[in-house]
């Protein structure tokens, strides 16, 4: 069976996360159904990973073996046509190996935190970022951020029901940067550890409203305690930005 990379973009305010759930519409399933609706059969969708409710994408990776071959171009257009009215959109699709797994052969993740930082209420971004009306420092973010970058022991950012089989993770890149009346935080690794990004971002933005001195973020990391770290922000600046892969045309 031919199998395809998805680049899917989708907003994740009506939806339960991107895992198929009894509990409400995800984006696994409605994507799952555009496929059904294309080739007649019920076939897998397989993420590359797991965004939570209410988390964006703009570069989700996802991959789906057909029964029968199509050109790109064409599984494009149609799963968009059968996607409709939901919010989601396929942006490419691409015939690869048999063997290519979106989830097991990246090698590498990268999100984007958009956070409004001003006292006035959001308007056609409700939903897409965190408003913090609050003055945020966001050099002493940068500080702060950039001892979380490296190969660490991560459990004082890690939720309580992760399943990774190890809090060691390697941040390559943790960014801070001022963007007129909001501050927008970039997180790169080969992969995350559940809600790792969301708690690193609610940690930050303590130290940016001057509640904590940066210094006091590495303590956290080392302490190996989630009670110890700030809060978790909310899902809606989580954008998953893109998926990376080595020697895989997409």
């Amino acid at each position: 069976m031919p199998r395809y990379f998805l680049t899917l973009e989708y907003h994740g305010g009506p939806f339960c996360g991107w895992q198929r759930q009894a509990n409400g519409v995800s984006v696994q399933a409605v994507v799952e159904h555009a496929v059904e609706r294309l080739c007649g059969e019920a076939c897998t969708v397989q993420g590359a990973g797991r965004t939570d409710a209410g988390v964006h994408a703009r570069g989700q990776v996802a991959h789906v073996d057909l029964p029968r071959a199509y050109d790109g171009p064409t599984v494009e257009r149609a799963l968009n046509h059968h996607l409709r009215p939901h919010a989601v959109a396929v942006v490419a699709a691409r015939r690869v190996d048999d063997t290519a797994h979106a989830r097991f052969d990246a090698t590498g993740r990268c999100y984007r935190y958009v956070i409004r930082n001003r006292r006035a209420p959001l308007t056609w971004e409700a939903g897409l970022a965190w408003q913090v009306p609050v003055p945020l420092d966001n050099e002493a973010m940068a500080t702060a951020a950039r001892m979380l970058e490296g190969r660490h022991d991560f459990t004082s950012f890690r939720d309580a029901e992760c399943q990774a089989r190890s809090p060691v993770k390697t941040l390559n890149r943790l960014r801070v940067e001022r963007c007129g009346d909001g501050v927008e935080i970039e997180a790169q690794a080969p992969s995350f550890l559940h809600h790792q990004v969301r708690n690193m971002v609610g940690t930050l933005v303590l130290v940016g409203k001057g509640s904590w001195p940066a210094e006091r973020v590495g303590e956290v990391l080392a302490a190996g305690d989630r009670r110890l770290a700030g809060p978790t922000a909310p899902p809606d600046g989580l954008y998953l930005e893109r998926v990376d892969y080595a020697g895989i045309s997409r």
